[in-house]
Protein backbone atom coordinates (compact mmCIF):
# COMPACT_ATOMS: atom_id res chain seq x y z
CA UNK A 1 0.00 0.00 0.00
CA UNK A 2 3.05 2.18 1.19
CA UNK A 3 4.72 1.70 -2.07
CA UNK A 4 1.43 2.27 -4.29
CA UNK A 5 1.49 5.62 -2.48
CA UNK A 6 4.87 6.60 -3.36
CA UNK A 7 4.50 5.43 -7.13
CA UNK A 8 0.87 8.10 -7.31
CA UNK A 9 2.99 10.30 -5.51
CA UNK A 10 5.86 9.97 -7.92
CA UNK A 11 3.65 10.34 -10.86
CA UNK A 12 2.38 13.73 -9.74
CA UNK A 13 6.10 14.95 -9.39
CA UNK A 14 6.37 13.98 -12.78
CA UNK A 15 3.32 15.88 -14.12
CA UNK A 16 4.66 18.90 -12.13
CA UNK A 17 8.26 18.48 -14.12
CA UNK A 18 6.53 18.07 -16.90
CA UNK A 19 3.74 21.62 -16.93
CA UNK A 20 7.07 23.41 -15.53
CA UNK A 21 9.38 22.04 -17.86
CA UNK A 22 7.01 22.54 -21.31
CA UNK A 23 4.27 25.16 -20.22
CA UNK A 24 5.42 28.74 -20.09
CA UNK A 25 1.52 29.83 -18.31
CA UNK A 26 2.66 27.38 -15.77
CA UNK A 27 5.81 28.64 -15.04
CA UNK A 28 4.15 32.13 -15.21
CA UNK A 29 1.34 30.98 -12.63
CA UNK A 30 3.66 29.84 -10.32
CA UNK A 31 5.85 32.64 -10.48
CA UNK A 32 3.34 34.60 -9.58
CA UNK A 33 2.05 32.47 -6.92
CA UNK A 34 5.84 32.67 -5.08
CA UNK A 35 5.18 36.28 -5.69
CA UNK A 36 2.04 36.45 -3.97
CA UNK A 37 2.96 34.08 -1.14
CA UNK A 38 6.09 36.07 -0.53
CA UNK A 39 3.95 39.20 -0.35
CA UNK A 40 1.45 37.17 2.15
CA UNK A 41 4.27 37.23 4.43
CA UNK A 42 6.04 40.30 4.10
CA UNK A 43 2.52 42.25 4.73
CA UNK A 44 1.87 39.94 7.24
CA UNK A 45 -2.06 39.11 6.42
CA UNK A 46 -3.77 37.34 8.62
CA UNK A 47 -4.37 33.19 8.63
CA UNK A 48 -7.71 33.87 7.24
CA UNK A 49 -6.81 35.76 4.89
CA UNK A 50 -3.95 33.53 3.49
CA UNK A 51 -6.08 30.61 3.53
CA UNK A 52 -8.10 32.41 1.08
CA UNK A 53 -4.87 33.56 -1.02
CA UNK A 54 -3.47 29.65 -0.66
CA UNK A 55 -6.52 28.35 -2.12
CA UNK A 56 -6.96 30.95 -4.86
CA UNK A 57 -3.60 30.68 -6.11
CA UNK A 58 -3.95 26.76 -5.67
CA UNK A 59 -7.17 26.72 -7.71
CA UNK A 60 -5.03 28.45 -10.44
CA UNK A 61 -2.46 25.91 -10.76
CA UNK A 62 -4.63 23.35 -10.54
CA UNK A 63 -6.87 25.02 -13.59
CA UNK A 64 -3.66 25.47 -15.44
CA UNK A 65 -2.71 21.65 -15.40
CA UNK A 66 -6.49 20.23 -16.27
CA UNK A 67 -6.44 22.72 -19.24
CA UNK A 68 -2.91 21.49 -19.84
CA UNK A 69 -3.84 17.84 -19.48
CA UNK A 70 -6.72 18.12 -21.82
CA UNK A 71 -4.64 20.33 -24.69
CA UNK A 72 -2.74 17.18 -24.58
CA UNK A 73 -5.73 14.77 -24.63
CA UNK A 74 -7.40 16.74 -27.47
CA UNK A 75 -3.77 16.97 -29.42
CA UNK A 76 -3.55 13.20 -29.60
CA UNK A 77 -6.87 12.55 -31.86
CA UNK A 78 -4.97 14.46 -34.54
CA UNK A 79 -3.92 18.26 -35.79
CA UNK A 80 -6.61 18.25 -38.28
CA UNK A 81 -9.34 21.75 -37.22
CA UNK A 82 -11.96 20.31 -35.38
CA UNK A 83 -14.44 22.53 -34.01
CA UNK A 84 -15.23 20.18 -30.85
CA UNK A 85 -11.95 19.70 -30.31
CA UNK A 86 -11.31 23.86 -30.23
CA UNK A 87 -14.20 24.08 -28.18
CA UNK A 88 -13.07 22.08 -25.44
CA UNK A 89 -9.69 24.09 -25.64
CA UNK A 90 -11.19 26.99 -25.29
CA UNK A 91 -13.40 26.00 -22.08
CA UNK A 92 -10.93 24.33 -20.56
CA UNK A 93 -8.63 28.03 -20.85
CA UNK A 94 -11.79 29.62 -19.86
CA UNK A 95 -11.16 27.82 -17.00
CA UNK A 96 -8.14 29.24 -16.20
CA UNK A 97 -9.07 32.55 -17.07
CA UNK A 98 -11.89 32.52 -14.62
CA UNK A 99 -9.73 31.11 -11.69
CA UNK A 100 -7.14 33.95 -12.56
CA UNK A 101 -9.70 36.59 -12.38
CA UNK A 102 -11.33 35.86 -9.49
CA UNK A 103 -7.45 34.97 -7.43
CA UNK A 104 -6.87 38.55 -8.53
CA UNK A 105 -10.24 40.08 -6.94
CA UNK A 106 -9.39 37.72 -4.01
CA UNK A 107 -5.76 38.87 -3.66
CA UNK A 108 -6.87 42.96 -4.52
CA UNK A 109 -9.24 42.65 -1.60
CA UNK A 110 -6.99 41.42 0.55
CA UNK A 111 -3.56 42.93 -0.37
CA UNK A 112 -4.60 46.67 -1.27
CA UNK A 113 -5.65 47.55 2.40
CA UNK A 114 -2.23 46.45 3.27
CA UNK A 115 -0.27 48.56 0.87
CA UNK A 116 -2.28 51.13 1.32
CA UNK A 117 -1.07 51.49 5.20
CA UNK A 118 2.49 51.18 4.07
CA UNK A 119 2.18 54.64 2.30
Amino acid sequence: MLHQKLRSFRYSMRGLAIAWREEFNFRVHAAATALVLFLSWFLGISAIEFLFVLGAVTLVLAAELFNTALEELCDKFGTDPDPHIAKIKDLAAAAVSVAALGAFVIGSIIFIPYVLALL
